[in-house]
């Protein structure tokens, strides 16, 4: 995997990477929705994506990229 995106991609990945996992969180937090299966697959889904966009901001790699498409950072 070599390098795709440059600085301002990889900050934006870090960043929205982190508030995908404060989001699963806060699912945990505040107990939302009320189904508990649904609470705990939106809480694992958030949390292995933020991980996976902390893992493309800290490689310098954009899967998005990789695949082709025209990304505006």
């Amino acid at each position: 995997m070599t390098p795709n995106i440059k600085r301002n991609g990889r900050i934006a990945r870090a960043i929205t990477g982190l508030l995908t996992i404060g989001g699963g969180v806060a699912c945990l937090v505040v107990s939302w929705p009320e189904s508990l299966v649904v609470r705990w697959v939106l809480i694992v889904i958030g949390v292995m994506v933020g991980l996976f966009q902390l893992y493309e901001a800290k490689r310098g790699w954009c899967i998005a990229r990789a695949c082709g498409m025209k990304t505006p950072m």
